[in-house]
């Protein structure tokens, strides 16, 4: 088994290799703006460092957001590109479930990532590998009531300390964490999501209701 993980669900453009024991290869940069630039030179940089080629990739895993639009569709196009060249499967997770599994938390906690507009993409775990409930958007005060207490992971939680008092690393996801997260559902016969967008609202550029037609004379 070898698992190529990408994810750009954030402001982090991550990609890693799973040996389908540990994490052989990885790279993160956090740059919101080039995830587009960013993404096939740190898979060109894991592959580099594990000594194999791309044709030995056996699956691929992808993060599916929640996300802003434009950064979020970098890692799926990718993902799905690969896997159509290599003829080999891509699977989908949630990316805030690998920012839970990266923390290793054994308790209730919540994860929240920046969703700009001051709102946060969130949810709620019983602990580093179970997530209770599905993920939303909302703005923090509006949520901190009902998860007071519980601490929480992502960059998010330390944008909004007055919501989330007891925040904590990791800020942003990495690929290592999905991948081996993804290994670990694939030992155990667990299903993925499709390898497809959570956006969870729409994006900021739609066409406008009420456009004027302009036909030719």
């Amino acid at each position: 088994m070898l698992l190529l993980a990408v994810d750009t669900a954030t402001p982090a453009v991550t990609a890693a290799l799973h040996d389908g024991v540990s994490v052989i290869a990885e790279s993160s940069r956090v740059d919101a703006r080039r995830h587009g630039e960013l993404l096939l030179p740190a898979v060109d940089r894991v592959l580099a460092e594990a000594g194999v080629k791309l044709d030995s990739v056996t699956a691929v895993v992808t993060g599916v957001g929640p996300g802003p639009y434009t950064g979020l569709r970098v890692g799926l196009v990718t993902a799905a590109s690969f896997g159509s060249a290599l003829g080999v499967p891509v699977y989908g997770l949630c990316t805030l479930d690998g920012l839970a599994y990266a923390s290793g938390l054994d308790e209730p906690f919540v994860v929240a990532t920046d969703a700009r507009r001051k709102e946060v993409y969130w949810a709620r775990y019983a602990n580093a590998r179970e997530r209770v409930g599905e993920p939303a958007v909302d703005r923090p005060a509006d949520i901190a009531e009902s998860l007071a207490g519980l601490p929480a992971v992502g960059a998010g939680a330390l944008l909004y300390p007055d919501a989330f008092p007891d925040a904590r690393d990791p800020e942003y996801v990495s690929a290592g964490a999905l991948a081996s997260l993804a290994a670990g559902k694939l030992a155990r016969g667990e299903e993925f999501l499709p390898p497809l967008p959570l956006y969870l609202r729409r994006p900021d550029a739609q066409v406008p209701k009420n456009y004027k037609v302009v036909t030719p004379k």
